[in-house]
């Protein structure tokens, strides 16, 4: 673990493995606790019932989070086919049962692949989706018909690791890894697999592996972070393994730090100008005859 704040003070990145029962906001407000600061922000949300990876910005580190590509994202879930639910997941009352132990694994196969790819999923009725100016959860609790539109996402991956039939009820339990892009709703995948298999579907356990390019393996859960409060990654290894980089010597650093723009090398997206020794300098993104600043980490006066 990193010190509490990172190097010279500059915070970097905290991979909380969020408990089930938390809010986003929770893990924030403990986070504010243990590190004593109150610069700390969430890249994206995870669902009160879901666990696993969340991820924190501490500090100057807060201003990364909307630059950081964080457009894939990896899951394990348990889909419980036969019933359905008014949330999409065992948290919603329950809608609707059907007998599911006679749907076939060739079935099953056949359904998952069709949710498979490029695809145009309804999201989920309690999700955080702004309908009219209020969260569709929100418009749900209060007894609304909330409609939602579908939306493009990717399912790269969609596989069934294991199957277990519940004889008391007539279920059936799917364990699964799903990895997909940023707004796909695992909980709506559930849903549309029952409904294709015609026995309805619902969410029953869900665990995020991966964001972007971390992971589980950068995580850690409060009960470990509270006797050794610290971040994961100081601001330097943060954006060494979320960007791609270019080095940069002693004179062009000091322009940077100013503001200032140096010529491009044919760099796409926003990349991290670093010193030989890895000082995270600023990220930059190219436009033209210019590579400037979307952010300076060390500006002149903060880091000297």
């Amino acid at each position: 673990m990193t010190g509490s704040l990172g190097p010279d003070g500059l915070g970097g990145l905290l991979i909380v493995d969020k408990d089930g029962g938390w809010t986003s906001h929770d893990v924030v407000a403990k986070a504010r606790k243990l590190l004593h600061t109150k610069k700390v922000g969430h890249a994206g949300t995870l669902d009160p019932m879901a666990t696993g990876v969340l991820v924190l910005g501490v500090e100057r580190a807060t201003k990364l989070l909307g630059l950081l590509t964080l457009t894939t994202k990896a899951y394990t879930a348990t889909v419980r086919l036969g019933q359905v639910t008014t949330t999409d997941d065992a948290e919603g009352e329950l809608v609707s049962s059907a007998p599911a132990t006679a749907v076939t694994d060739a079935d099953i196969a056949a359904a998952v692949a069709a949710l498979t790819g490029d695809i145009e999923q309804v999201p989920a009725t309690v999700s955080a989706i702004k309908v009219n100016g209020a969260r569709a959860y929100a418009r749900h609790r209060a007894g609304e018909d909330v409609q939602l539109a579908a939306r493009p996402v990717t399912v790269s991956r969609f596989d069934v690791l294991a199957r277990r039939d519940i004889a008391d009820g007539d279920l059936v339990d799917l364990d699964v890894v799903v990895e997909c892009s940023s707004g796909t709703y695992v909980r709506a995948l559930a849903r549309d697999l029952g409904a294709a298999l015609g026995v309805g579907g619902h969410l029953t356990a869900l665990r995020r592996t991966r964001v972007g390019p971390f992971t589980l393996a950068h995580a850690r859960t409060f009960d470990q972070l509270a006797g050794d409060p610290g971040l994961s990654l100081g601001i330097d290894e943060a954006v060494g393994i979320a960007f791609p980089h270019r080095e940069v010597d002693a004179a062009a650093a000091e322009s940077l730090r100013d503001g200032r723009w140096l010529d491009p090398i044919g760099i796409e997206g926003v990349h991290v100008a670093r010193t030989a020794d890895g000082k995270a300098i600023a990220l930059l993104e190219e436009k033209g005859k210019r590579s400037a600043p979307v952010m300076v980490v060390r500006p002149r006066g903060l880091v000297d």
